[in-house]
């Protein structure tokens, strides 16, 4: 009888009491894009004076560092990326234009003498006369704090405190300008910002000529409201930026958005979790209740692993741990349906003579044949999902997080929590009752009709190179719709209490000035898609519009945008050349050859279903692209396991009727764990809104077309290419490792 080991059992329980403590004592990080609130990258230029590198870069961003503080933002978000990048998060602020003229201005404050009137040449004053001043006495750098004021004392206006770090510039400064008369232009001091006087006081009378004023601060006094004194000492108080920045990419998302998605995500999880369970338990009956169960704790052991890592959850995260939900019942289908082999193995070997084995064992040697598959599965699943991380940009990262998470989080759901639960169980229950028992209706089915499958391999590689070339004729005849992701520009989202019709919105924003927007109706209302416009210019649409709710306001700059594109293409190159890699390591080079060229297919084919669909080509599709690599590696991968194990055991069968023989053996797995797949992305598309609804339909179309391409082209291909291999068969298990994993001991 088996019996799970005790160690595994404690470390089953201890997963599950710390993922506990987790959840129920730390809270989970929300991005901007589910919390509401405003995302900067800022990309840093060459001045004159300063080179734009890592080290100028870092000084900026203690600057921006100090601004976010003096704003008053709640837990602001500021990091360096790549050498001249800085992303600033502002959770709460949904005016982008305020936050990027206040964080990102250059703010090159100065102090100067006035040495005259110079109408020719000068420099305006408040009141528009031209001053010409003297050089620079005191930069930014020599202010140590600045604060906005008022005193009802001094009248109802407001006024800008300054602290310097030391009184000697200062007090010189006002000193010399004290030795001039009363009324004498030279009497005043100036104070530029950005090469703009923004006030040129006179120097009272009671200062001393030479001594200037005492101490180390002074007042900047105008016609400054609250908000505009504000300002200006958070851009004093801030310093000046080393070098001149530019923003290259701003997201803003409203809360009401980001609160409805996490409604939507969650309610796609727990349907598609149910459906998932429900037809686990269907097919597998108790071991499949059991793996229903092991899926609870995957979603915890995930959610505690978000929470340990202090990772931030997007929204695209979101859908990585939604999905990941249907990819963890891969393990556990592959598991279960070698366990059914091995016990109807057993019983048909009793029956001529040795005892069978039982169900305790038959699934010990299941979870060991399972193994190579499954972990071959998770590594090229982690290749997809690294890719994403390293060449993915804003929140789209997020889904490369939990995809790797999720992942990790399987292995640790079916080989220690399932196998702990079922090898508890599964010898004290009948074999029908197990649901191990009987191989199922799927795989009698092809066992009694044996289709030959690789006898028509040409008409299947014909057929696939008809659906290839209508695929090709989308590109080229519609074209892909590249977001602004890839394109550059703006995109703004807008609801109303009353709904605005597209014509009627598409009219409205094109009388404001803007007749070559996109508009097109979306989940929340109006969507208005623009090239490079500020945020004036996305004020005066909304204005347009009446009265609307701004939901979503997203800039991508023209560099960044050519940047993502060409990142995307590499993205699925290397993930492409990635998987060839590994697959000709773990296999031959014709099985890595054949999976590819079979990826090349699915991703063509996806391409060409979105290209004639319309749907836009954004980071999430990436996101949905490079998943769908590694689920169809994973298909793949699990068809060449099986025909290496098979042609290691028959040397001098043709390939052709071993590479029949595993597709028909893996088709009951590949069956199972697409529905399990689909019930999750059906869920998502239904819940999931405009932009999780097209990842789904990517991954729907993908999915399936993936999971034929496994049987219908890389079988194919792999035995075209085999014929070009000097490699020998796959050699034998030796006779004493074949006895031991027959002994059905527990490891």
């Amino acid at each position: 009888m088996s019996r799970a080991p005790l160690w595994r059992a404690v470390a089953a329980l201890a997963v599950i009491a710390t993922s506990l403590f987790l959840a129920f004592t730390m809270s989970p990080r929300l991005g901007l894009d589910l919390r509401g609130g405003t995302q900067l990258v800022f990309e840093a230029r060459d001045s004159p004076t300063v080179k734009a590198d890592a080290a100028a870069t870092d000084r900026a961003l203690e600057v921006l560092s100090r601004r976010a503080d003096a704003l008053g933002v709640a837990e602001p978000t500021l990091v360096r990326s790549g050498e001249k990048r800085i992303i600033v998060e502002l959770p709460g602020v949904l005016d982008p234009r305020k936050a990027a003229d206040v964080i990102g201005r250059t703010a090159q404050l100065t102090f100067h003498a006035v040495e005259g009137l110079d109408e020719a040449g000068g420099v305006p004053d408040e009141s528009g006369q031209k001053l010409k001043l003297g050089p620079a006495v005191i930069t930014g750098e020599g202010v140590t704090d600045a604060a906005a004021r008022t005193d009802p004392q001094q009248g109802p206006g407001w006024f800008v405190t300054v602290d310097f770090k030391e009184p000697g510039p200062w007090q010189r400064l006002t000193g010399a300008a004290a030795c001039q008369p009363p009324g004498d232009p030279q009497r005043r001091v100036a104070i530029q910002l950005d090469n703009k006087i923004i006030s040129s006081p006179q120097v009272v009378e009671e200062t001393p000529c030479r001594a200037g004023m005492p101490g180390g601060n002074t007042s900047i006094t105008g016609n400054f409201t609250a908000q505009e004194a504000t300002d200006l000492a958070v851009l004093i108080k801030g310093g000046s930026l080393p070098v001149p920045l530019e923003i290259v990419e701003q997201r803003t998302v409203g809360p009401t958005l980001g609160a409805d998605a996490i409604d939507a995500s969650a309610k796609a999880a727990v349907t598609g979790v149910l459906l998932t369970a429900v037809f686990i338990i269907a097919i597998y009956r108790l071991v499949g209740l059991l793996a229903a169960i092991a899926l609870g704790t995957y979603a915890l052991i995930s959610y505690a692993a978000l929470l340990a890592l202090g990772a931030t959850l997007t929204l695209p995260g979101l859908a990585g741990f939604v999905l990941a939900i249907g990819m963890a019942v891969d393990a556990n289908v592959l598991v279960f349906e070698r366990a059914r082999e091995e016990y109807g193995s057993a019983q048909h070997t009793s029956r001529r003579g040795p005892r069978a084995h039982g169900l305790g064992q038959a699934l010990d040697r299941g979870f060991k044949n399972a193994w190579s598959a499954i972990a071959d599965s998770g590594v090229t699943t982690l290749l997809a999902a690294g890719l994403l991380f390293w060449l993915a940009s804003g929140p789209v990262k997020g889904f490369g997080v939990t995809l790797s998470i999720g992942v990790l989080a399987s292995l640790v759901s079916a080989l220690l929590v399932t196998r702990t639960l079922t090898q508890w169980l599964i010898d004290r229950v009948p074999p029908k009752v197990s649901g191990l028992g009987t191989v199922g209706r799927v795989r009698t089915w092809l066992t009694t009709r044996g289709p030959d499958l690789m006898g028509r391999r040409r008409l299947w590689l014909a057929v696939a190179g008809g659906l290839l070339l209508t695929a090709v004729a989308g590109l080229v005849v519609r074209g892909l719709d590249f977001g602004v992701e890839f394109t550059g520009g703006r995109v703004m989202e807008f609801t109303s209490s009353q709904p605005v019709g597209v014509d009627t919105a598409r009219r409205l924003v094109g009388e404001a000035g803007f007749p070559n927007a996109v508009v097109q109706a979306s989940d929340n209302g109006i969507s208005v898609r623009t090239g490079q416009i500020s945020g004036d210019d996305v004020a005066k649409i909304q204005d347009a519009l009446g009265e609307v709710t701004k939901q979503r306001d997203e800039l991508i700059g023209p560099s960044l945008g050519e940047e993502l594109r060409r990142n995307a293409l590499i993205a699925l190159a290397v993930a492409l050349s990635a998987q060839l890699l590994y697959l000709a390591f773990r296999f031959r080079w014709s099985f890595g050859g054949a999976a590819v060229i079979a990826l090349f297919v699915d991703a063509v084919l996806v391409l060409g279903a979105f290209a004639w669909l319309g749907k836009p080509i954004d980071g999430v599709f990436l996101a949905a692209m490079l998943t769908i690599v590694g689920y169809s590696v994973n298909d793949k991968v699990v068809v060449f396991d099986r025909v290496r194990e098979m042609w290691a055991a028959r040397r001098t069968d043709p390939l052709p009727s071993i590479v029949n023989a595993a597709i028909l053996q893996t088709v009951p797995r590949t069956i199972n764990t697409g529905l399990g797949a689909l019930f999750i992305l059906a869920a998502l598309a239904v819940f999931g809104g405009d932009s999780l609804r097209d990842f789904a339909i990517a991954l729907l179309i993908g999915i399936v077309v993936g999971t034929l391409s496994s049987s219908f082209v890389a079988g194919p291909v792999a035995i075209l290419l085999e014929r070009h291999s000097k490699q020998p068969p796959p050699a034998p298990k030796s006779r004493e490792k074949r006895t031991r994993e027959g002994s059905g001991a527990v490891i």
